[in-house]
């Protein structure tokens, strides 16, 4: 289904919501996650590989640690998994303390922009419990006219609760609304919410997505303006 040979037949779509992922979408912040999440394996007793962490992309921070112990065969007690939890989060807080705007992905600010020129509502759809802070570090808070994030629900992607919330935060029937996604889970998670699913990387993985670009860079103004429900 997934595709990026846009026609000149395309027909405008009339999108007026537009609701963004963050890892992945906005900044690269999975980096962060693997090494935190693999330090915790190393002190554990077993090695976790880059190819593992790809189980974690969409995933609340409990499922991944679920998922962690059992790649490491690990039993563990609550009070246990409870003080792994913390001791993974406060790791990865540490890694990012540091991220500026030079950790945007290409042309995001650009498509931000756009959208926000033409009075688009834009809403964060997330399941990271630190979208605030990051998205602060890298001054695109104010782009955003809602944030959900992890604090925020109860139920995971391919859930879309996150999505609903973020769409009815912003007034805006989910039908009417798009979603830009990195993860097969977020991508479900759209297409559950009857939104409109763009696929921001690799197009065999995310064929379900409506469409699918590599990046943002891939995205023109001709398919913006479409997807607003204009002609460019």
């Amino acid at each position: 289904m997934g595709r990026t040979d846009f026609n000149e037949s395309l027909k405008p779509m009339k999108k007026t919501g537009f609701i963004f992922d963050l890892d992945g979408v906005i900044v690269d912040t999975a980096k962060y996650h693997y090494l935190a999440w693999r330090k915790l394996a190393n002190e554990l007793g077993f090695e976790f590989t880059q190819e593992q962490n790809e189980l974690f992309k969409g995933v609340s921070r409990k499922r991944c640690l679920e998922i962690l112990l059992e790649i490491g065969g690990i039993k563990a007690t609550q009070q246990q998994f409870n003080s792994w939890l913390v001791e993974k989060n406060e790791d990865y807080l540490s890694l990012i303390e540091k991220m500026d705007e030079s950790e945007v992905l290409p042309d995001v600010q650009k498509v931000l922009q756009f959208l926000k020129k033409h009075n688009m509502p834009l809403g964060l759809g997330s399941a990271s419990k630190n979208a605030r802070p990051i998205l602060e570090k890298v001054k695109l808070m104010d782009y955003f006219d809602t944030i959900v994030d992890g604090t925020q629900v109860t139920k995971a992607k391919p859930d879309p609760e996150v999505f609903l919330l973020a769409a009815a935060q912003m007034g805006i029937a989910p039908r009417e609304c798009t979603v830009f996604e990195d993860a097969v889970a977020g991508i479900e998670a759209a297409n559950n919410a009857g939104m409109l699913s763009i696929g921001i990387g690799d197009k065999k993985v995310l064929s379900e997505a409506k469409f699918v670009f590599a990046d943002f860079t891939e995205m023109g103004d001709q398919f913006l303006s479409r997807l607003i429900g204009q002609t460019p």
